[in-house]
């Protein structure tokens, strides 16, 4: 079937098109109602179906002969370890897990906050809260006690279960230390805190709430899956918001598990039995979706990586893992391409291994510029697929759709609307765009199975943030546009688009321009204030390795480089050269910090942040910047 047929037959008839992909799961009461709506009118599917998440991903795979398969290879270079584990091996883990929980006195409808690093009982402990009908709410390893404390206030879990430590690159991090003052600033204190000792020199003070991981999953009995409803929630997973307090996102267990066994198939272009790497963290919607939920629903090896691009131990490392684990499909942030690209621009360390398992590359999590598509295309002869969804949808909306045909991928583009989303570009007035116009993008109502159910306990702020501002349409909060072919193209948030003397630019456009120089590894343009425009466009790259240009020659030439294709209307006159750019720990540029520093407001350090001693090296060039400016006018 090709992408069109299939597209139009899931827009046009969506009731029957996803009733179809229901039968792809396995259900304990399989549903008839698969199209109504909640209590506050909200559409939701499969209403009346009984189903189980964490049997999906288990024990159905044993049941069918699949128990000696590898579920998980968890690869940890900064602990120099190696561990397989198969679907049986999990299963006894996570089911021995579960009864641990069930002793606590959890039991289904409650919630559980899970506080980890990247480490199979991260994945384990998730798996055990979906067994037994707990709402888990993963919160990134490291984040800080406020943070971890504002989450614990909002899910109110009677559990924390965490790990003595996580490590980034060679520093070690207590997590323990961490946990116990979340629970001091928070009003709501958990039962207890289930602690796994990782026995890697971290303090782990001890507090009477303390249960040890070990001794709770190896003197627990199996507990059985517990079917549950196909609404009941399976997690809230925290997304930050525009009024600084995190928007709790409400998933599903029905709609969810046909939603990733659709995405394996038919986005990804998996087969069963292949290993699928998503280069991400459980803390983010990507580690949920497609390093521990969806390969395993799909029965695929998902790999466990705890680690980074470079620096563990060099650049080298993602084609280690693809070549010696044999990755098929590998899914990552355009950032870590940027980081590779940075350390081996000439990709020297590629030519060291065997890459021929590769099939295809994904890229998301934020906006792949053309260089950085141009750079991998060049040195690894894989389809790279750039595609674009968000911690709301939980699984890609744009993408080419490589299980349903081998589209041509047009850089700068994220592909065409996924089967099953009808995506618009609307105008200020809810006009729909004819293309090429830049407008908002919005999908029509009902999105499809899998996507967020709500906000948890915040009813009117799902309403007012997603659902008022285009009535009958989930708005998106990004810019973008469609060509004649229905290829998007998504120009960022709508807020990273400037207004330079009333002429609206998106920065974003500006970005993939900076980053054609061919010195420019990296970059970020934002918008600064200004008296007489309003705003100005201002660029922040990071050059390549060995680039000796000097600073104000390279500053003319991406000035010359943005007139020529935007015109002199975009008004790009700065450029500053930094080491570094500031990243939240999933490689997402704050371009908000940005903007503060150069306009000399006050901030707040996100808790996010990757690295704070960036903000010194930041504020310290654009000090040095402007006083050389100064003294040449």
């Amino acid at each position: 079937m090709k992408y069109t047929e299939f597209y139009q037959n899931s827009i046009q008839n969506p009731e029957s098109f996803w009733a179809e992909q229901a039968q792809s799961v396995e259900w304990f009461a399989p549903p008839t109602n698969i199209i109504s709506q909640n209590q506050d009118g909200y559409p939701q599917w499969y209403s009346d179906g009984l189903i189980n998440v964490g049997y999906l991903a288990l024990d159905k795979h044993i049941q069918d002969g699949y128990g000696e398969q590898i579920a998980f290879i968890y690869d940890s270079p900064v602990t120099q370890t190696i561990k397989k584990y198969t679907f049986n091996e999990v299963k006894s883990e996570v089911a021995r897990l579960a009864g641990g929980l069930l002793s606590l006195g959890l039991e289904k409808g409650d919630t559980a906050v899970i506080y980890m690093p990247m480490i199979p009982q991260a994945a384990f402990a998730m798996l055990a809260c979906a067994r037994i009908g707990v709402t888990h709410s993963v919160v990134f390893g490291g984040f800080a006690p406020h943070e971890l404390a504002i989450r614990i206030e909002d899910c109110q879990p009677k559990v924390i279960i965490t790990a003595s430590s996580g490590i980034e690159i060679d520093r070690l991090i207590a997590y323990k230390p961490l946990v116990d003052e979340a629970i001091e600033l928070a009003e709501h204190k958990p039962q207890n805190v289930v602690i796994l000792n990782r026995k890697l020199g971290a303090k782990i003070p001890f507090k009477k709430y303390d249960v040890d991981y070990d001794a709770l999953v190896y003197g627990s009995e199996e507990a059985a899956c517990v079917p549950v409803a196909s609404t009941h929630p399976l997690y809230v997973l925290y997304t930050s918001g525009t009024t600084g307090k995190p928007k709790g996102i409400v998933r599903d267990h029905g709609g969810y598990a046909v939603a990733l066994q659709y995405s394996m198939k038919y986005i990804y272009g998996a087969k069963p039995g292949e290993v699928f790497w998503a280069a991400s963290d459980v803390g983010w919607v990507v580690g949920h979706s497609f390093i521990v939920y969806g390969p395993l629903i799909h029965r695929n090896t998902s790999v466990i990586f705890e680690g980074k691009p470079i620096k563990t131990p060099d650049a080298s490392t993602f084609w280690r893992l693809i070549a010696e684990h044999q990755v098929s499909i590998m899914f990552t942030a355009p950032t870590a391409i940027r980081a590779i690209k940075k350390e081996d621009p000439n990709g020297d360390f590629i030519k060291q291994y065997d890459l021929s398992c590769l099939r295809t590359q994904f890229l998301a999590g934020e906006r792949c510029d053309v260089a950085t598509l141009e750079w991998y295309q060049q040195h690894i002869p894989v389809t790279a697929v750039d595609h674009w969804w968000q911690t709301e949808s939980g699984w890609p909306m744009i993408s080419i759709m490589k299980g349903i045909e081998d589209a041509v991928v047009k850089p700068g583009s994220a592909g065409k609307a996924v089967a099953g989303y009808d995506i618009r570009i609307f105008d200020e007035n809810g006009q729909e765009l004819p293309a090429g116009e830049e407008g908002y993008v919005v999908i029509a109502l009902p999105l499809p199975p899998g996507t967020l159910m709500g906000l948890w306990n915040d009813q009117p702020r799902f309403e007012s943030g997603y659902l008022h501002k285009f009535p009958g349409y989930y708005f998106s909060g990004d810019g973008g546009y469609k060509d004649a072919e229905g290829y998007l193209y998504i120009t960022g948030r709508v807020d990273d688009v400037i207004n330079v003397a009333g002429h609206r630019l998106s920065t974003a456009e500006m970005e993939e321009i900076v980053a054609q120089h061919e010195s420019v590894a990296e970059c970020a343009v934002i918008g600064i204030n200004d008296e007489l425009k309003g705003q100005v466009p201002f660029a922040l790259v990071v050059t390549k390795s060995g680039v000796q240009k000097e600073h104000f020659q390279l500053e003319q030439e991406i000035v010359q480089l943005v007139r020529q294709q935007i015109g002199a209307v975009a008004s790009m006159r700065n450029v500053i050269v930094v080491q570094r750019l500031p990243k939240t720990r999933s490689g997402k540029i704050l371009r908000k910090l940005l903007r503060s520093i150069m306009d000399r407001v006050g901030f707040q350090v996100p808790s996010t942040i990757d690295d704070e001693a960036i903000i010194g090296e930041i504020q310290d060039a654009y000090t040095h910047y402007t006083a050389v400016k100064n003294q040449i006018k």
